[in-house]
């Protein structure tokens, strides 16, 4: 929280309703000076001045104390993925890490290949797309073979495998909640 402005969330908040420092103060019922202040962090404003200003800029009060989000960190390059390969598959990281409730990655399995010997299982719920070939996939008891263009949720804990059995290599795009690999 050591970085956290709140008077620049102020100004920020005020400027988005497109008032001036004097037409803010004279709604919150303060002064000009003191906003003034608060918006170059020069005052800490009192937690009722906070309320005040929250409900004039008609925005939660709360948000004065939230973090800013650094969007550069959002974005995730395509020769800068992290890559991970295990037994043969790999998997291209198309989220920034796995913080958050989701990640996405993409699959790559070669010819001739299983995620696993036997179905697993794991907490998370999975959607995947197929981008590439085709897979037969086992959700459980059934088995079903995805082409490109289909796609399946597995839902938390439901046993399930993906398995290549054609000559040519299947990319699968899945995402996962929580992300857990």
């Amino acid at each position: 929280m050591e970085n956290i402005d709140i008077g620049k969330k102020v100004e920020k908040y005020r400027k988005m309703k497109d008032l001036t420092n004097r037409e803010l103060a004279a709604l919150a019922g303060i002064t000009p000076s003191m906003l003034s202040q608060i918006e170059r962090g020069l005052a800490n404003p009192s937690i009722q001045t906070l309320k005040v200003l929250a409900k004039t800029l008609d925005v939660p009060t709360f948000s004065f104390f939230m973090e800013e989000t650094n969007t550069e960190a959002l974005i995730v390059r395509s020769n800068k993925r992290k890559k991970m390969i295990v037994d043969n598959l790999s998997y291209e990281l198309l989220s920034p890490d796995f913080t958050g409730n989701l990640a996405s990655a993409i699959l790559t399995v070669p010819p001739y290949t299983s995620s696993s010997e036997k179905l697993l299982d794991h907490r998370g719920e999975e959607i995947a797309v197929i981008i590439e070939g085709s897979i037969k996939i086992y959700l459980g008891e059934e088995e079903y073979l995805l082409e490109v263009g289909d796609s399946v949720k597995i839902p938390a804990n439901l046993k399930h495998k993906w398995e290549n059995n054609s000559n040519t290599v299947a990319v699968v795009l899945f995402s996962v909640t929580p992300p857990i690999f």
